[in-house]
C-alpha cells in the first residue's frame, strides 16, 4: 500500500487563498523551500518577493516566525549593493519613533503609504499604455509622422532615376514629357501649403 505524503505546501485558508509557502531557516543560516524542496538564497526569496509568491519564514528549530527579520536582511543586501532607496534622512527619522508614542502608528502609515504609492503606479503604467496604444497622444504621434513623411517626399530631389520603375533615360529627343517638371512642382507646393495649414491647426489648438 503506497504511503500518503503528508506534505500540504498548497493548501488553501479558509478564504480559499493559497496558504504562503514555508521557508525553514536552519542554524547554519541556510533556506529551504519546502515547496520546491531544496535550498534556496536571498536573492532567491527577492526575486519571489518581485513576483508576488507569498511566503513565511520560520526557524526550523522553534518555528518561530522570522519572516520580518529576513525581509530586513533582504534590504540591508540590496542597500549595500548601491540600489539605495532609503535615504539617511528617512532612516533616522524612522529610528527616532522607536520608542515613541506614535510607534504603533507608524506600521499602518508606512503600509498605507506604499500601498497608495503602488495604486499611483499601477494607474500610471495604464495611462501610458493607454495613451501610446490609442489616445491622444497616439493620434498625435501618427500625424506627426505623417507630416514628417510628407515633407519628406515634398522636399525630395526629383529625377532620380526611380520615377518611373527605375528605367534611366533614354537620351532620345522628346522621350520627357515636357509638363512634368511643372505639375511636379505645383504639387509640391500644394503639399508645403497643406503642411503649413496643418502646423497652423494644431498651434491653435495649444
Amino acid at each position: 500500500m503506497a504511503r500518503s505524503s503528508n506534505k500540504s505546501h498548497k493548501d488553501t485558508d479558509v478564504d480559499g487563498n493559497t496558504a504562503p509557502i514555508i521557508i525553514k531557516k536552519y542554524a547554519n543560516r541556510r533556506l529551504y523551500n519546502t515547496d520546491k524542496s531544496c535550498y534556496i538564497t536571498l536573492d532567491d526569496l527577492a526575486a519571489m518577493t518581485r513576483g508576488g509568491t507569498e511566503f513565511t519564514v520560520v526557524d526550523a528549530k522553534s518555528g518561530e516566525d522570522i519572516t520580518r527579520s529576513v525581509l530586513t536582511q533582504i534590504i540591508m543586501e540590496e542597500e549595500a549593493r548601491g540600489q539605495t532607496m532609503l535615504p539617511v534622512s528617512f532612516l533616522r527619522q524612522l529610528i527616532s519613533m522607536y520608542g515613541d508614542s506614535m510607534q504603533a502608528m507608524v506600521p499602518q502609515y508606512l503600509e498605507a503609504s506604499m500601498d497608495s504609492f503602488r495604486q499611483n503606479q499601477r494607474q500610471f503604467h495604464s495611462a501610458l499604455q493607454g495613451a501610446l496604444s490609442g489616445g491622444p497622444l497616439a493620434e498625435i504621434a501618427k500625424r506627426n509622422m505623417q507630416m514628417f513623411e510628407a515633407a519628406t517626399n515634398a522636399f525630395r530631389p526629383q529625377g532620380d532615376g526611380k520615377a518611373d520603375g527605375g528605367k534611366a533615360d533614354s537620351g532620345k529627343p522628346g522621350s520627357a514629357a515636357p509638363d512634368s517638371a511643372p505639375n511636379k512642382t505645383d504639387a509640391r507646393d500644394l503639399e508645403i501649403e497643406r503642411l503649413k495649414a496643418e502646423l497652423d491647426a494644431l498651434k491653435a489648438k495649444k
